[in-house]
């Protein structure tokens, strides 16, 4: 069973960046060439403002019911991708000797933290969707945001290393 899990959470990642490029492409327009990326970035008011009136106007107002579902959607993928990462980075771990070993049982903390930081961007993206926008609410969101993705890319990097480190190994003995 344990087995298992690394497999599901990679399909269930891939199937959820699936889902949201589908869900959040209508969210790309001339204000929002990034789409919810835009939002996720807001860092004051008056950004956060014209990214929501974008998505907003009369002539679609399924925008901004897609930008939320989407965010709603991103509960679900940060569960996946953050599982992968955290055991990914946890199996590299294992099969590294040396200090790259303590650092990928770090790193795996790290993409847990990332999950948990994307809820908090999402909790400010959704309030700030819902008409309730805020310097602090701006500020914040991009704040976890920042930290989330950077958090992410570095487990990203560590488990791309890693499988090419783990493959170098593999050919060599």
């Amino acid at each position: 069973m344990k087995k298992l899990l690394l497999p599901f959470f990679f399909i269930g990642t891939i199937a959820m960046m699936v889902v949201m490029a589908k869900t959040g492409a209508t969210l790309k327009t001339a204000t929002t060439p990034l789409g919810i990326l835009n939002l996720e970035f807001a860092y004051n008011t008056a950004q956060t403002t014209e990214i929501i009136n974008a998505w907003k106007i009369p002539e679609h107002p399924h925008k901004i019911f897609a930008a939320i579902y989407n965010t709603f959607y991103d509960f679900l993928f940060l569960f996946f991708y953050a599982g992968f990462l955290f055991l990914a980075c946890n199996k590299i771990a294992e099969n590294i000797k040396g200090p790259a070993s303590k650092a990928g049982k770090l790193i795996a903390r790290g993409a847990l933290l990332a999950g948990i930081l994307d809820i908090l961007e999402n909790i400010g993206m959704l309030i700030s969707l819902h008409g309730h926008i805020s310097a602090a609410v701006s500020f914040l969101t991009v704040f976890f945001s920042v930290i989330k993705w950077a958090l992410a890319i570095i487990a990203l990097l560590y488990v791309l290393t890693g499988l090419v480190q783990l493959l170098y190994q593999k050919i060599k003995y």
